[in-house]
């Protein structure tokens, strides 16, 4: 999208500049005193580290959610291959959002940590390790987020606070306020029937309220209601505030938008408020597939077939059906969710957009002539597009999607301001393109607009 456009009383502007425009360095400095947004800021609001179990288990043994911050505000790491890699341009923000489910229990695992080693998850671990029975060990992440209870013992509350608290003081120590934010974050990672529920949780605040409570696990519930009366009790309790990011709808079989509850009834007032009220924006493209439109719901956008991953679901157990798109898809969910609000009074599925990585080397890196990879196997290296998952055609590098980023129109960069332009929903996706947008949409514009020098204050 380039230029403008007015249709139907909208304006959309793109790079900044409106053809025929007065340039604004000529005639118009930036508005001074306006409480609107004046700067966009990029960033990942979904990046894993080595604290996460499916991570450590791919390779991630070395890279901390210190790298990851310190790799987004600009500075040099060495990756799994070995390269010292550097982003050309920083992130502006960055959630280090490891799944909740075992935070940080393999890493510590390996290395002998007594707050793993010595509780009832980890002797049952070390059984395994003695019998030589890796393949229960890595299973034992699987099992914590799905309906096979197989060997899901969760940590106790302290294990679990304590790693929590040391996560809180880790984004506490990165964030630069002006300069670069670092939001705490975790992973809910609800797999039901191998449909991907799964949601990222951004906190506001800082470590002393954010340690405050430990992080709901898919381990507490697989339910999205539960999850949000966390969400919920969060807030009571320190005064905080917290957000949810459904992402991936693409891989939930037609769980992500639904018509009814993970308990068959139908979605009520109930749910659309509690939806509505904890999830203001959508993750909907990233590693794992664009989850914006698809051909089958959309025949005659060209475009609509863009990194369409939709084979099955995460879990491998279900082939894809065409009902089940418009229960995946963001184009789909935000008609469904008229539907609701003319029949409950209350639209659950009214979301911003925004992109991020999901990736599981601890960099966050999107630009396809530069691209690093997302998981340690697909970092570069002679095996990179014959890699050892290659068979699996959900993994094989080639099919590895390079987005996103979260754009963010937000007052400045600091986590108060970024935090409620996500909750105001005034946010964007790209699939790793810094292009800057703006949409101004209403009936009251006049010919001519786009063309004056103080066009953002008109719009």
């Amino acid at each position: 999208m380039l230029g403008s456009s007015r249709l139907w009383g909208v304006v959309v502007v793109a790079a900044g500049l409106l053809p025929g425009a007065v340039s604004a360095s000529d005639e118009y400095s930036r508005p001074v005193g306006q409480d609107y947004p004046q700067n966009v800021y990029w960033g990942d609001t979904h990046l894993h580290s080595r604290n996460s179990a499916d991570a450590y288990s791919l390779g991630n043994m070395n890279l901390t959610p210190a790298d990851a911050y310190r790799f987004a505000r600009g500075q040099e790491v060495v990756a799994h291959n070995g390269m010292k890699v550097k982003l050309r341009r920083p992130l502006d923000f960055l959630v280090v959002s490891d799944h909740a489910e075992y935070l940080g229990g393999y890493y510590r695992f390996n290395v002998g940590d007594p707050l793993v080693t010595d509780t009832e998850t980890g002797r049952l671990w070390q059984q395994f390790v003695e019998e030589g029975d890796s393949v229960k060990l890595m299973g034992a992440f699987t099992a914590s987020m799905s309906d096979d209870p197989g060997d899901n013992v969760p940590f106790p509350d302290r294990t679990r606070s304590l790693i929590w608290q040391d996560v809180a003081q880790t984004s506490d120590d990165y964030n630069d306020p002006g300069r670069f934010t670092a939001l705490t974050g975790y992973e809910w990672t609800s797999m039901i029937e191998g449909n991907n529920l799964h949601r990222v949780v951004v906190y506001k605040d800082g470590a002393d309220k954010v340690g405050q409570t430990i992080p709901f696990s898919a381990q507490d519930s697989r339910d999205p209601r539960e999850l949000w009366k966390s969400l919920a009790r969060y807030e009571a309790e320190t005064g905080g505030e917290v957000l949810a990011i459904a992402h991936n709808g693409n891989l939930s079989n037609g769980m992500m938008f639904p018509s009814e509850s993970v308990d068959g009834r139908p979605i009520d007032r109930a749910y659309a408020e509690l939806r509505s009220r904890w999830e203001p924006i959508y993750e909907m493209t990233q590693v794992k597939g664009d989850g914006e439109a698809h051909p089958t719901l959309s025949p005659d956008d060209e475009f609509a077939d863009y990194e369409n991953w939709d084979w099955d679901n995460i879990g491998r157990t279900e082939a894809k059906e065409d009902w089940m798109l418009q229960h995946e898809y963001a184009r789909g969910a935000l008609k469904l969710g008229l539907q609701y609000e003319e029949s409950l009074g209350v639209n659950p599925f009214k979301f911003g957009m925004i992109g991020s990585t999901d990736g599981h080397n601890s960099v966050s890196t999107t630009e396809e002539d530069n691209f690093f990879g997302k998981f340690p196997e697909s970092e570069p290296g002679p095996e990179r597009l014959v890699n050892a998952m290659a068979a699996d055609q959900l993994w094989a590098n080639w099919r590895i999607v390079a987005s996103g980023y979260a754009a963010v129109w937000a007052t400045e960069n600091t986590r108060e301001a970024l935090f409620d332009a996500m909750k105001r929903k005034e946010v964007y996706a790209t699939t790793g393109s810094r292009i800057t947008v703006r949409f101004f949409g209403g009936f009251d514009y006049a010919d001519g607009d786009t063309a004056k020098p103080a066009w953002l204050d008109i719009a």
